[in-house]
């Protein structure tokens, strides 16, 4: 296995490497300083073909990286990390992308816990929509594009409002078995968001519905404050079913429903695609017309949760809102000229 890079070296003449931020099989991720653009920060993928491969392996496995690094350096998405660069350096392929600072959903999971309340449905819901915002536009990219890789801890929140998708997968060379989907940045997945098709690794089949399953099961989590149970204990205990609502009673029928849907074990029970589920989770929420990824919205909500959280400010604009009505309804009609 090759040892990772040391804080101190530069990539590329460019890219001087902060430290290393997660380590993989077969490749690292580096927060890193961009040496041109003074003060931005980014995150490299550093993706290593396996060295007992065949050359002509090895040149095709990097002719694909770059075919899909370009697929995703065409990406623009509110709700994803935008990637800038790739390049081969030393026999290593790096890709090249924002770096998203701020606290993940594993944690604001782990702060629930530790105050003894879940996060409510509501917030929970505003999240899916982003991330369903982002599957949609993954999926729909030609060739589309899978995360394979969907769980809390890689959702980020950022300062300026919207969630992040981050880490394209896991840092994993896949054979290149299939020319429609992109595959060579993508791993096989964390077990208790992994579906079962999925633990074929390089040579499970997967579709839109393995990214749906992930995400079925990361807002389990998120609700229940407990992942599902993993997608193999179920196969092998068929019997045993899955409840949202024993961990959370105050989830809604209708979320759990929807959330177990996307969970199915089979690909073709779940639903077909990303717009499926954002259609059956969130139909009728009057936060998912707002358009949770627009400036405005987010303003509003940023106020809003602002108020809920500090009581005595609720109060004072309560109070002035009263005052305001009173004023208007007793106040003088003037006569007309």
């Amino acid at each position: 296995m090759s040892e990772p890079l040391s804080p101190g070296t530069t990539l590329w003449s460019r890219y001087h490497i902060v430290e290393l931020v997660a380590k993989g099989g077969q490749g690292s991720i580096y927060k890193a300083e961009d040496l041109r653009l003074s003060g931005r920060l980014c995150a490299i993928k550093e993706v290593i073909t396996d060295i007992g491969a065949s050359k002509s392996y090895q040149e095709q496995i990097q002719a694909q990286f770059h075919r899909e690094a370009n697929v995703l350096a065409r990406l623009d998405h509110p709700n994803l990390p935008k990637v800038s660069d790739f390049f081969l350096y030393n026999g290593r392929d790096y890709l090249v992308m924002d770096f998203v600072s701020g606290r993940d959903l594993r944690e604001k999971i782990e702060e629930a816990k530790v105050k003894g309340v879940h996060i409510t449905e509501k917030k929970v819901l505003e999240w899916a929509k982003q991330i369903l915002d982002a599957l949609i536009y993954l999926h729909s990219q030609d060739p589309p594009i899978l995360h394979r890789d969907i769980k809390p801890a890689n959702i980020k929140l950022t300062e300026s409002g919207p969630l992040k998708l981050v880490d394209f997968g896991l840092v994993k060379v896949m054979a290149p078995d299939d020319d429609r989907t992109v595959t060579v940045l993508q791993g096989k997945g964390t077990v208790q968001y992994t579906p079962l098709e999925q633990y074929g690794g390089d040579t499970g089949h997967t579709d839109a519905r393995s990214d749906i399953y992930s995400l079925g099961a990361t807002l389990f989590h998120l609700l229940a404050l407990r992942p599902p149970t993993e997608a193999k204990e179920r196969f092998l205990y068929p019997n045993k079913q899955l409840s949202l609502r024993e961990f959370n009673p105050s989830v809604s029928s209708k979320t759990e429903q929807a959330i177990l849907h996307a969970l199915a074990m089979h690909p073709d029970e779940r639903p077909a695609t990303a717009a499926d589920f954002n259609e059956e989770l969130l139909k009728g929420r009057s936060f998912a017309l707002m358009g949770a990824n627009s400036d405005w919205w987010l303003q509003l909500h940023n106020v809003q949760s602002a108020l809920l959280e500090n009581k005595t400010l609720l109060a004072v604009v309560g109070l002035l809102l009263a005052l305001a009505m009173i004023v208007t309804f007793f106040a003088p009609t003037l006569p007309q000229p």
